[in-house]
């Protein structure tokens, strides 16, 4: 299977650049970058066909424009990524809460999960 999307346009054949999607409740089409997932309910379309487009009478084409050049992830973002990921596996002392009557509503945890007691027992 080819990893290249290609026009939706019948007997087009060149690599997709465009998702063209609409918004029926508007009577607006919208035209942006090529979507990450080919979705059912929207169009990919090639430059030319892109180019080209025209809606009907009644509705309004919105053209978003992509970002200059392929998106990269900085080294902060990774770092970010990496302390959130670290700080989530760091294990926790249980946090005792306290009931209304001043017991422990926390019964014990294992993991990420904690058992808590009901406030009825």
């Amino acid at each position: 299977m080819s990893s290249v999307r290609r026009c939706s346009r019948t007997a087009c054949g060149r690599p997709a650049v465009a998702t063209l999607t609409y918004v029926y409740a508007d009577s607006t089409a919208v035209l942006g970058p090529l979507a990450t997932y080919a979705e059912p309910h929207c169009y990919d379309l090639c430059a030319q066909h892109a180019e080209r487009l025209t809606a009907p009478r009644g509705w309004e084409v919105v053209r978003l424009v992509a970002e200059a050049g392929p998106l990269r992830r900085s080294s902060d973002d990774l770092e970010a990524l990496a302390n959130a990921v670290r700080e989530a596996a760091r294990p926790q002392p249980p946090r005792q809460g306290r009931g209304p009557e001043g017991e422990s509503t926390e019964a014990g945890r294992r993991g990420h999960l904690r058992v808590l007691r009901s406030p009825d027992n």
